[in-house]
């Protein structure tokens, strides 16, 4: 789940560890959680652009739904161009 949209994505997930939630003070924010685990599978930096998923986005099943993640990265590098 998007927790900024709270839109639900169907993901590939090929991974066999997890971030610690406990671990990620200051700097950085969950976006996504996992819905059948509750382990992280985002990341945003709250002062740099830079974001993160830890699944596939561009696979199947739903190989649509992460779109957004890919237009969000064009538009960051649109605005830290240079």
């Amino acid at each position: 789940m998007d927790l900024t949209t709270r839109k639900v994505e169907i993901t590939s997930q090929n991974h066999g560890f997890a971030v610690d939630a406990d671990s990620l003070k200051g700097s950085v924010e969950v976006t996504h959680l996992n819905l059948n685990d509750n382990t992280v599978e985002g990341l945003v930096h709250r002062d740099l652009p830079i974001f993160s998923v830890q699944y596939h986005p561009e696979s199947s099943p739903g190989p649509h739904d992460a779109n957004y993640l890919f237009k969000r990265f064009i538009e960051l590098m649109d605005q830290h161009q240079g």
